[in-house]
């Protein structure tokens, strides 16, 4: 009597419409309902395209690339789909919103649109709402090539091949090989392997190859060659004693680097020499320089050795140290001096006794017209040898002669050539010897003419 009520059970799309409540009283009269029937939203789909999916079923894309984004869902009425993004570390932002769908695109993807992205769709008549929250990651391949080592084990027994390729995100796989070949050595994230001895061998290659999960294709690689040291140095070095000599090893071609230890393996065999006052060792790069000072004879004099070491191989080179007394300087010099004034003073003897009339010439260009008078006799035995054979013959002559004249009485004695230098002038000195010439023929005559005078 004072009121009705309609109670619906298992409300169905069809229950919707127009319901009208009669009442009869007096007079009839009617109320009309509009019952809505709201459903969903029972489903959020999402699609995102040009991505990848990990294991976990988070999704990834490459850096550069363009992502699109949709997503539905069924309503009655239609809901209301809004995108909203949450980056790594920051507040949720949205993106847009639709009636029905909403679908977007983002082109040239970055680190900084890595994050959760998430479809929320709202029934308006209801108020009931449901969303769906997607991971999305932005990956980049490192930008440049792989860079691979070798390192050596502090015992020298092992080493240890090292691969970078950095600037990437994730981080890259590597591959380590034997070349050539290609038989594989180990595969990590680190890119770290380790040798042990039988692997190694002079002049063998390794080679790492980088993967990433979003390329580039062919993967890229880098090359290592492992070779035993090469030395260089002096044989032979001489110390004066009291005084400081360097001895110095060069290394070439070890890979990896070698290391370089001095040693004697005379009077401390094996003994590796360590730094102190006496000895100063220094190493740039592969080269070891031995500072010896104050020499001593007694404890420095002998053999030093280079050792350049590397897990591939060892190799040696000797070098003979020898300590000598330091030289009198002045003394060899006055020495020398001596003995140049002594072949001066021979030369000069030599050229005045064979050739004086050099001498006389040399004499002539440097002396002045108003010097003394200079006269040269010269005595020579071998004129007087030639006179006395000439001689011999004028007696055979005079001798066929005397058979037809009288006996003469005939007497020669020894002659001598005297040379006169006037004043340094030739002309003088030529009629000087004309003039001595004359004199000497006249006086023969004259001795002659009285010997030829009967007794």
């Amino acid at each position: 009597m004072n009121g009705s009520s309609l109670h619906i059970e298992e409300l169905s799309l069809q229950d919707e419409g127009n319901y009208t409540c009669w009442e009869v009283l007096d007079k009839t009269r009617w109320f009309q309902v509009w019952l809505q029937v709201a459903s969903g939203p029972h489903q959020v789909e999402v699609n995102i395209s040009s991505t990848g999916r990990l294991p976990n079923g988070t999704l990834y894309a490459a850096k550069g690339s363009h992502v699109d984004f949709c997503c539905s869902s069924s309503s009655r009425p239609p809901p209301v789909v809004e995108w909203w993004f949450r980056a790594l570390n920051s507040s949720t932002e949205p993106f847009g919103n639709n009636l029905t769908a909403s679908c977007f695109t983002l082109f040239l993807m970055s680190k900084n649109l890595q994050g959760n992205y998430t479809c929320l769709a709202t029934n308006m008549l209801s108020g009931r709402h449901r969303k769906v929250t997607t991971e999305l990651l932005v990956y980049s391949p490192p930008p440049a090539a792989p860079q691979c080592w070798v390192e050596m084990s502090p015992g020298l027994s092992t080493l240890q091949l090292s691969c970078r390729w950095a600037g990437g995100y994730p981080e890259p796989g590597f591959l380590w090989t034997e070349e050539p070949g290609g038989v594989a050595v180990g595969m990590s994230k680190l890119g770290l392997e380790t040798l042990n001895q039988s692997q190694l061998s002079d002049g063998k290659k390794f080679k790492c190859v980088g993967s990433h999960i979003v390329g580039p294709e062919p993967e890229p690689s880098c090359v290592v060659q492992i070779r035993s040291p090469s030395l260089l140095s002096e044989p032979m070095r001489t110390c004066f004693v009291g005084g400081n000599v360097t001895l110095t090893c060069q290394v070439s071609g070890a890979y990896p680097p070698a290391r370089i230890l001095w040693l004697r393996n005379l009077t401390q065999p094996e003994a590796v020499i360590q730094p102190s006052g006496h000895h100063l060792i220094t190493q740039s790069g592969q080269s070891s320089t031995l500072t010896i000072r104050n020499c001593s004879q007694d404890l420095d004099e002998g053999y030093y050795v280079c050792r350049a070491e590397n897990p591939v191989g060892v190799r040696e080179v000797d070098i003979w140290l020898s300590v000598k007394e330091p030289l009198n300087i002045g003394g060899i010099v006055g020495t020398i001096v001596s003995l140049l004034l002594l072949g001066l003073a021979v030369i000069s003897g030599l050229l005045l006794y064979y050739s004086p009339v050099f001498c006389w010439k040399v004499g002539s260009t440097f002396r002045r017209q108003d010097m003394g008078d200079v006269m040269v006799l010269v005595d020579s035995e071998e004129e007087e040898l030639e006179e006395e054979e000439y001689a011999a013959e004028e007696e055979e002559e005079e001798a066929s002669e005397r058979e037809e004249l009288p006996k003469e009485i005939t007497k020669y004695g020894h002659i001598h050539r005297v040379t006169a230098l006037v004043n340094g002038n030739l002309d003088q000195m030529g009629s000087g010897l004309q003039a001595l010439q004359d004199d000497s023929s006249e006086q023969q005559s004259d001795a002659i003419q009285e010997e030829d005078r009967p007794v």
